[in-house]
């Protein structure tokens, strides 16, 4: 029985390549912006500890006025800091954002292919079934042909 042969079959494994390159581009930036969060929370998590520590140590009793000062340096160091990382996560998402865009396009290409690919098969399968069947109908003509051959050369010779 005959193969089927996809003539497009290298343009299909090239748009398969495509979008495993993109699926590794998409987990690339997708890593950058776990970091990126992960780098922002833990800025948080500072300002948290300081704004605890200074709750609970600094401002009963006695108030210590540079330290209270180094304090408020430090929380204004601690908000630009969490403003670029806060700005870094959103340069993150806008990336993760373009490479599921550009994932959902290689897909979308890589299946219009396989359609194609999918169709021109049942084409081709309904071929191979139309020609077996007409080769089952000559195999059958010619059995009916030499099987009538072979009564009507019986009955001349009983006659």
């Amino acid at each position: 029985m005959a193969k089927f042969v996809f003539p497009l079959q290298p343009l299909l494994a090239h748009r398969e390549r495509t979008e495993q390159e993109r699926q590794r581009d998409l987990a690339i930036v997708a890593a950058e912006l776990v970091s990126a969060r992960f780098e922002l929370q833990r800025v948080e998590a500072g300002v948290r500890d300081a704004l605890d520590d200074l709750r609970q140590n600094h401002l009963v009793g006695k108030i210590d006025l540079p330290y209270l000062a180094a304090h408020r340096r430090f929380m204004l160091a601690m908000q630009r800091q969490g403003a670029v990382k806060a700005q870094a996560v959103k340069v993150a998402q806008a990336k993760v954002d373009a490479a599921q865009r550009l994932l959902a396009e290689a897909a979308k290409q890589r299946k219009a292919i396989e359609t194609l690919r999918e169709q021109q098969r049942d084409r081709w399968a309904d071929a191979q079934a139309r020609h077996e069947a007409v080769a089952a109908d000559e195999v059958a003509m010619q059995m009916a042909y030499h099987d009538g051959g072979a009564v009507a050369d019986e009955a001349e010779a009983g006659q």
